[in-house]
């Protein structure tokens, strides 16, 4: 299923929260509402985790992680790098990263086997998100965008792409991720995808103002459906999602 959410006034959710199958980070926030969102919805299955990056709450701009690890910008301090290690399961590798193009989140898109990278990013961050993240990586745009990470989202069962991406693109897009894609926006028109929603392989969260039929498409292409939230089956299926991926 997918999720409507607001931290505080914002719809632009995605900053302000990085999700993966194996943890979620949620930025530290004048109002408790937001985290007990992922809480209510996450805590029984991932561990969701309250923090800042280099004093910064838009932990979901500035990071990028899958299920093997989480990378992080220089700016991050010592000690938000020490509490994010305790937090996160143990086979999660966390690592900062010396790069130019600092907000991480907007520059790499991925799942748990692919990324897309910015065209323009260092070649020894590449080596290290290949390394820490255990992906095959690709230097790609998305409709012409260079901010990739802004412009698509995926999970391992499917994905969104910026409303202007050609047919052509979305098919190379698509058998490169070896997932599905579509067209589409969030948070009522917004094309910057990677701002208004994230999601795993079992569940995505949204900005409140997206529309039902956003959200349909959210549901359809990233599989969410198969969960059978509402039903007994939830909790199963779920877990059965959590144990294929550790």
């Amino acid at each position: 299923m997918a999720v409507r959410a607001l931290f505080e006034s914002s719809s632009d959710i995605g900053c302000f929260a990085k999700l993966t199958n194996s943890y979620c980070l949620v930025g530290i926030g004048a109002s408790e509402n937001f985290y007990s969102v992922f809480e209510g919805e996450l805590s029984d299955h991932i561990p969701v985790v309250h923090a800042t990056i280099g004093e910064c709450r838009v932990v979901g701009r500035l990071t990028v992680g899958n299920r093997h690890g989480l990378l992080v910008p220089s700016s991050t301090t010592d000690q938000e790098l020490q509490h994010i290690r305790n937090s996160l399961p143990d086979s999660v590798r966390v690592r900062r990263v010396e790069e130019r193009l600092s907000a991480l989140g907007n520059v790499i898109a991925c799942n748990d086997y692919v990324a897309i990278i910015h065209p323009d990013l260092d070649k020894e961050t590449e080596q290290i998100i290949a390394e820490v993240l255990n992906v095959e990586i690709f230097r790609h745009t998305i409709a012409n965008n260079v901010l990739v990470g802004s412009f698509c989202v995926f999970n391992n069962l499917g994905g969104i792409v910026h409303p202007k991406t050609t047919i052509q693109e979305q098919d190379e897009l698509s058998s490169l991720l070896q997932v599905p894609l579509v067209t589409s926006t969030v948070n009522r028109g917004s094309d910057v995808l990677g701002a208004g929603l994230i999601a795993n392989d079992w569940i995505a969260f949204c900005g409140f103002e997206t529309t039902a039929h956003e959200i349909s498409i959210i549901e359809r292409i990233f599989k969410l459906n198969a969960a059978g939230h509402g039903s007994q089956n939830s909790h199963a299926n779920k877990q059965t999602l959590i144990e294929n991926l550790t």
